[in-house]
């Protein structure tokens, strides 16, 4: 059919033929003016990909009435332009295309219709440890024991990158994903098959929405799903609300971006915007640079939003030019946008679209603070920290306690390192790490501090030899920036060294402490304290023994790693006293907003951006050296421990499988509230004791070859065993932390994958029980294989994170959500019943079914199949099979 938004336009580009473009309907058209301008690029692409909308959906009149249409739950087929990968979740993900390839050919398809038909692009960024810190061939070191450690995941990602079309690896040491996204990939607008159209983007890392600060559309999904959408399947989602925030006035002196994106991940977790997209408008967003509006952008996932959306502005176009983009594609983007009414002015308020709900920030009334000890969305101003942190010390046990006896609060345990003594308290800092893409994409933050960094040190200040300090830049312009301005020589001097462009101890990859210390936490049972410029301090996430861990901006991280200790009033306690016994404090270092600027307008320039991204795909050599196969089906080994054929198409066949009623089903685990994919599929340690390390070991591996559980992705038999594998689980049937279960018909305490095994050789079917927020945090996908392949059937939550939900949904795993107002508690169920869940023969999206028990006690709950497409991935047992089935057919 031909399709009424297509326009016929002059060239944007005089030396180019005429272009096409869509859009939703005449510029003039007052209902497309109060369209949302998340939702304009939502449609579009629904429309440009999909005839059907437009049969299904029906006129223009029905396209431009959203805030009607998302009453109705109305069903949009969303096809992203590209995909973002990060490695651990690109080698599951690639593993999957290649035994996916396998069962094609055993079904009589042709395998090579196993392939990305849009854009892919993997960055590798997850695999680099803070193995060596404070020696100034840190870097050096820890990129050699990466490809010692991962020599054979980087050699199956070459061949994954050789076999398929369509897929780009970054090699290790370019930098983060979303940074590398920011400064490199995204185009803003797409210029393809003579169509101009916005650029829109899923990733298979929650932190993709980092990219919506650019204007570019964009938000994390599972891996599953990934796969579909690279294999040309559109993304089934129901058109969202979309929450308006509005920014006003200033940001005070002394605050930076990090402190901007705290305070409003806790207040939209209060306002509750989870399946929601949210929109900044407001005059205060013209006071925000990009690097400020992407780093509010990247926490999107903490305040559980679906997407965190700035439209583009002549900022956004001035940013472009800044990072060495094209400056003839630059202006062509621009006209574009202005020529579809899609470029906004955020001081003009007759733009600003309707929204389903507002809320409303004052930027003057943001305070310097922090994040922790236990949760992203637990702000704590900077004034408050010490009093809180002692509040917590002695508070029961949860995000907010620790359970520490009163007359310990002040214990101390003296020990040795590098023949010097110190002493460690409860609240000591033992990690300081500038890490994550959050805040070194903000040349701001950045800058900010080095110069703090240069004052400390000359004001004789230094960071004790035991703390863990670390900078890891999420791009290589970050360490360009920083040496031509004159202030990486301070950061090194205070062990502020680069380690790495990775992600690092963001996701746990934070490496060993010194023995001496972790010895003096062990023996006095401290509560010992990572401070990070991260975006997640989910427990046992950054390091095994520390407790606390709070989100800060890189200037207080140097700032609590000169300290020493979380428990100063930075106000009222010197940070340090000087060899000459002068107090030295917080605001005698602090640099100011004008000295950052003059310093970022100096040195923060095109030619930089040009000369790290001109040669990022070449200058790895040990990347450039590895030696792939060039099969196009691939050889496994039967001896990896790191890539092995997963057991997911074992046994499919063409026909499908009707679904069948859950008899019985015993609970594997019974769980509270915000439950995280880091609780149930750790990417960190893999703990020695544990049945993943087991089984290394039976393999002949020693610990130091272990590596980590993210690493470890390409290999079921690990990450079945690594699932609720988290030592800091709280599992309602044991009354301690830690990764274990009750096996019901022994009744043995055992760990969870043994329980399950002993299940699944009985023939019982398992569910897992939990409270709300289930699988927040990462869009990790073995968050939901993991459980699949432990026999877990279904969840019964209180409500879920969406990123799981649909990852759950992918694996043909059933996501049961209780009715309004009840959960465990309310209708008595204590996890040690058996359950019986009826399966109707005709289902449809979001129906109650029953729950029976052995009990003899009959309930309901809504099955979270939320689409008629989500339906039609659970009768084929989930998304991968479905998409086999297609493509052998």
């Amino acid at each position: 059919m031909s399709n009424p938004f297509v326009r016929i336009v002059e060239p944007l580009d005089p030396k180019q033929p005429l272009k096409k473009f869509f859009n939703l309907g005449k510029l003039e058209d007052v209902r497309y003016a109060r369209l949302p301008f998340s939702i304009r690029i939502l449609l579009e692409a629904a429309i440009r990909n999909c005839d059907e909308f437009l049969v299904k959906k029906g006129d223009v009149e029905n396209i431009l009435n959203w805030k009607v249409m998302q009453h109705k739950s109305v069903e949009v087929p969303f096809k992203p332009a590209r995909v973002i990968l990060q490695d651990f979740t690109g080698v599951p993900a690639v593993v999957d295309f290649a035994a996916m390839r396998d069962a094609v050919k055993r079904l009589g398809g042709d395998p090579e219709k196993i392939n990305p038909i849009c854009p892919a692009d993997l960055v590798v960024d997850h695999s680099i440890q803070v193995d060596f810190n404070r020696q100034s061939d840190s870097l050096q070191k820890n990129q050699d024991l990466e490809f010692e450690r991962n020599k054979e995941r980087f050699e199956f990602l070459k061949w994954g990158s050789q076999a398929f079309k369509n897929l780009r690896i970054i090699p290790p040491g370019s930098g983060i994903i979303h940074q590398v996204n920011l400064e490199y990939l995204a185009r803003v607008v797409m210029d393809q098959d003579g169509y101009y159209y916005p650029d829109s983007v899923v990733g298979t890392d929650s932190h993709t929405t980092m990219i919506d600060g650019l204007g570019v559309l964009g938000w994390g999904v599972g891996g599953i799903e990934a796969e579909a959408v690279m294999l040309g399947q559109p993304i089934s989602m129901v058109l969202p609300e979309v929450v308006g925030y509005k920014l006003v006035g200033n940001p005070q002196p002394l605050v930076t971006s990090t402190d901007i994106v705290l305070t409003i991940t806790k207040h939209l977790r209060q306002v509750g915007v989870v399946g929601k997209f949210v929109e900044f408008f407001g005059s205060g967003v013209a006071q925000l640079s990009i690097a400020d509006r992407a780093t509010i952008a990247n926490m999107c996932p903490e305040y559980g939003a679906t997407a965190a959306y700035f439209p583009v502005d002549d900022i956004s176009i001035g940013y472009l030019i800044q990072t060495g983009r094209d400056k003839e594609k630059v202006m062509c983007t621009k006209r574009y946008l202005e020529a579809v009414g899609m470029l906004r002015d955020f001081k003009n308020s007759s733009q600003d679209p309707d929204f389903t709900q507002v809320v409303e920030l004052d930027l003057h009334t943001v305070v310097p603070c922090c994040s922790g000890p236990k949760r992203p969305q637990d702000k704590v101003a900077v004034s408050d920290m010490k009093k809180d942190f002692e509040t917590c010390l002695g508070a029961k046990q949860g995000f907010k306690g620790f359970q520490i006896a009163p007359d310990r609060h002040n214990s101390i345990v003296k020990f040795n390192f590098e023949g010097c003594d110190f002493e460690l308290a409860h609240g000591s800092v033992v990690i300081a790490a500038i890490t994550s893409c959050t805040n070194t994409s903000n040349p701001s933050v950045m800058l900010g501090a080095g110069l703090l960094a240069k004052k400390a040190v000359e004001a004789g200040l230094t960071v004790k030899p035991y703390i863990k300090t670390s900078l890891s830049p999420g791009s290589g312009v970050v360490t360009y920036y920083l040496r031509e301005s004159g202030v990486m020589r301070y950061l090194s001097q205070l062990g502020f060294d680069v380690v790495g462009y990775g992600c690092m101890t963001c996701i746990g990859n934070s490496g060993p402490l010194p023995e001496s210390v972790v010895e003096a936490i062990t023996q006095g049972d401290l509560v010992a304290v990572g401070v990070l410029s991260g975006n997640r301090n989910f427990e046992g996430r950054v390091h095994p023994n520390t407790r606390a861990n709070y989100l800060a901006s890189p200037p207080l991280v140097i700032a609590y790693a000169i300290a020493g200790t979380i428990r100063i009033d930075f106000e009222k306690e010197p940070l340090g006293i000087n060899a000459s016994g002068k107090k030295i404090f917080l605001k005698d270092i602090w640099p100011t907003r004008n000295e950052i600027q003059a310093v970022e307008r100096q040195f923060v320039i095109p030619g930089m951006f040009k000369e790290v991204y001109q040669k990022i795909e070449t200058v790895n050599k040990s990347w450039n050296a590895l030696d792939a196969p060039s099969d196009k089906l691939y050889t496994w080994n039967p001896k990896s421990t790191y890539i092995k054929s997963p057991p997911f198409f074992d046994g499919l066949t063409l026909a499908l499988q009707t679904p069948k009623t859950i008899e019985d089903a015993y609970v594997l685990l019974s769980f509270g509230d915000s439950v995280t994919t880091d609780h149930i599929s750790p990417a960190g340690n893999i703990a020695r004791n544990s049945p993943a390390a087991r089984y290394l070991t039976s393999r002949g591996l020693t610990p130091r070859e272990f590596n980590s559980y993210g690493s470890r992705r390409g290999n079921d038999a690990v990450m079945a065993r690594g699932t609720f594998a988290n030592i800091r689980l709280v599992n309602k049937f044991i009354d301690k932390q830690g990764p274990q279960t009750i096996h019901f018909p022994s009744g043995e305490i055992l760990d969870v994958f043994d329980a399950a095994e002993r299940y699944k050789q009985a023939g019982h079917p398992l569910i897992v029980l939990a409270g709300k927020e289930y699988g927040a945090g990462s869009s990790r996908d073995w968050a939901a294989k993991g459980p699949f392949l432990l026999g877990v059937k279904a969840v019964l939550a209180e409500s879920y994170e969406r990123i799981h939900r649909s990852n759950l949904v992918g694996m043909g795993v059933i996501p049961l959500q209780y009715l309004p107002g009840e959960d465990a508690g309310t209708l008595g169920l204590t996890g040690r019943e058996r359950y019986t869940i009826i399966i109707p023969e005709k289902l449809k999206p979001q129906m109650n079914v029953q729950i029976k028990l052995d009990t003899g006690k009959t309930f309901h709950a809504i099955m979270r199949f939320d689409t008629d497409v989500e339906l039609t991935y659970f009768h084929n047992g989930g998304i991968l099979n479905y998409m086999i089935r297609k493509m052998a057919s």
